[in-house]
């Protein structure tokens, strides 16, 4: 049976997990790493790079180089998100005011989920490898803060990237999915989810297999990239204090500013103080300049203690729409990787008056509870039911652009409702049903999902006719919403799908292109291989001519010279146009031929050996003349 690997689309670092005989496992990437970085990048020649490979290369290449994009997905270019973030991010972002974002790299532009889909493609190549098997469904984790927009927009990445996401589920969900797993306890359980770009908090009730989600809150702009970012202004601000150079005008300099930023982020979780040390990050009129500072705990958290602070007021919120008081609580996970910030642990302490849980590892868990639900799909694994909720409500606006609500934030997903209205005006014959989720009592406050027109209404007065609108939400918190008059029969319906602001034929573009570059790649690894091959035979073939060339007939030599310098043009690259397979066979009867005169000149002679030429032969001469080596 095929398996569901879990996946944890991170906006810093990203996981794949498994289920192998019941129990969870997380898959190492190709460099060995058990994460891989969030990262893809874009060389001159047109190749794209994910993973460790993209961010080596980042510091030379930084333009070119795409990080982070989770906080762009789903969103719109005027979003004030995302002119935050064009603020510090290396590569350009494009679009309208009111369209959705666009990655601009080397003349053409790149949806967030097409970025995304290179990141999720490296983590199932990486499953298929370990796994030995082809990989085509997954289950994909998100922020519990994303909205339906975000959501759709990530199952559309991993359609990209050839995967059937058979669920979307929350990340704090996830890790208590792993958590609990094997737990028959009733247990209370905040999950504070702070990772490197969003931050959520939920709270669930466990209860002998049984995950319920209570409430759920956050910040979807929070995260460890805001922490780099405060290093990397302080370092930016001493340097122009010492040397009146903004370095923010550099790009490549603000590359390397990010690296040190976020090594040094990490340092001062283990350590009191950290060494900043960047030479030649810049220069002037009176030669190079450098950059070494230390810089101290305490310091770094009096820079981002306004960051940690932000996260109280969500807590708090989920405490209150779950009805519960800290001193209900029975346990606190941490999961993301900044939460290994000390004072990050401090404030989470503060808040729910207990220390929190340090037994899962916050880069893994998400995964890990992923591919628990995909065990859970698949049968793998039993007695477990997850009920999750919607992050924000969802409604529909009303006369006078009035958002009225049909499912409050927090409902338990999958759930279905149905409310009825009616005509505003006589005779009116269309009625528009713009979809809206959000929290604020005026709809144009709150972020538009989708509109549809419910048309040939029969002309009455105002108020006679009686439209259903049903809202119904499946287990991936994708919305779809239909609408049918009751006199007439009537129906129209919408699933709300234009979320990732890409239609369903840009989808099918972005497959297509994807496999047409999977095909070239694959014959270009095939090249590759057959020129490896070509050459190491082309190496011994021209050795062996060196020994026993001069006992082939002529015919014979002149063939085998013409498959050697054949060769060896296609070996520098001279011929373009080069059929490998024919050359390699030209290579094998060549050595063939050689082998044969070998043996045959060792079987005629008197004492077993080859005989020697009566005089110089010239066959090294003309292999150094074509400039073939045999060494």
């Amino acid at each position: 049976m095929p398996k569901i690997i879990g996946i944890d689309l991170g906006t810093t670092n990203s996981c794949v997990a498994v289920i192998e005989g019941g129990v969870a496992q997380v898959i190492p990437n190709r460099e060995g790493g058990r994460t891989t970085p969030s990262v893809v990048g874009f060389t001159e020649k047109g190749e794209q790079l994910a993973g460790q490979i993209a961010k080596r290369q980042a510091v030379t290449n930084a333009k070119n180089t795409v990080y982070a994009v989770k906080r762009l997905i789903g969103r719109k270019l005027n979003a004030p998100e995302v002119q935050q973030a064009q603020e510090v991010l290396p590569y350009q972002l494009t679009g309208s005011e009111t369209s959705d974002v666009r990655i601009h790299i080397l003349g053409k532009d790149y949806s967030p989920p097409e970025i995304s889909a290179v990141i999720l493609n490296k983590l199932r190549e990486s499953a298929e490898e370990f796994l030995g098997e082809e990989i085509s469904e997954a289950i994909v984790t998100v922020p519990a803060y994303f909205d339906d927009i975000q959501r759709q927009a990530t199952k559309d990445a991993g359609k990209i990237a050839g995967l059937t996401v058979n669920r979307i589920i929350n990340e704090p969900t996830a890790a208590a999915l792993a958590y609990g797993l094997g737990k028959h306890e009733n247990e209370k359980v905040v999950i504070y989810d702070l990772g490197g770009g969003t931050f959520d908090v939920s709270i669930l009730e466990l209860n002998d297999g049984v995950f319920e989600v209570l409430a759920t809150c956050g910040d979807s702009f929070l995260g460890g990239e805001d922490f780099d970012q405060k290093i990397l202004d302080w370092i930016v601000g001493e340097f122009q204090k010492e040397n009146n150079i903004d370095l923010r005008v550099d790009k490549l300099a603000l590359q390397r500013l990010k690296e040190a930023a976020e090594r040094a982020k990490c340092e001062l979780s283990t350590t009191m103080e950290t060494h900043i040390n960047l030479p030649f990050i810049s220069a002037d009129r009176t030669g190079p300049k450098h950059f070494n500072k230390l810089l101290s705990r305490s310091k770094f958290e009096q820079m981002v203690a306004d960051l940690v602070e932000r996260t109280v007021e969500p807590c708090q919120k989920a405490l209150w729409d779950a009805k519960l008081e800290p001193k209900d609580i029975d346990q606190v996970l941490l999961v993301g990787g900044q939460t290994r910030t000390p004072l990050v642990r401090e404030r989470v302490e503060k808040i729910f008056g207990k220390l929190p849980c340090l037994e899962i590892n916050p880069d893994e868990v998400v995964a890990i509870g992923a591919a628990i639900q995909g065990g859970v799909l698949k049968g793998e694994i039993k007695d477990i039911v997850l009920l999750d909720v919607i992050p924000l409500s969802l409604g529909v606006e009303t006369h006078g652009g009035l958002f009225t609500k049909f499912l409050d934030r927090n409902t338990t997903i999958p759930t279905t409702k149905t409310m009825t209205f009616t005509t505003v005006a006589d005779n009116q014959s269309v009625v528009e049903i713009h979809v809206l989720q959000g929290e604020r009592e005026l709809a144009a406050a709150n972020r538009s999902l989708a509109k549809f027109e419910m048309i040939d209404i029969p002309a009455v007065p105002r108020g006679v006719p009686q439209i259903d609108v049903t809202f119904d939400i499946d287990a991936s918190g994708i919305l779809s919403v239909s609408a049918k008059d009751q006199s007439s029969g009537r129906e129209q319906a919408v699933k709300v799908t234009p979320s990732s602001g890409l239609s369903s034929d840009e989808i099918k573009r972005i497959i297509d292109e994807a496999k047409f570059k999977s095909d070239e790649d694959r014959k270009q690894k095939e090249q590759t291989i057959l020129k490896n091959r070509m050459s190491g035979l082309l190496q011994s073939t021209a050795k062996t001519f060196t020994e026993f060339g001069w006992l082939l007939p002529e015919n014979d030599q002149t063939f085998v010279r013409d498959a050697l310098k054949t060769a060896k043009h296609a070996d520098e690259g001279i011929d373009t146009d080069v059929n490998f397979s024919r050359l390699m066979q030209d290579l094998e009867q060549s050595a063939s031929l050689l082998t044969h005169a070998m043996f045959s000149s060792q079987a005629n002679s008197k004492d077993g050996k080859a005989p020697q030429p009566a005089k110089p032969d010239d066959m090294l001469s003309w292999l150094n003349s074509a400039g073939i080596d045999t060494k």
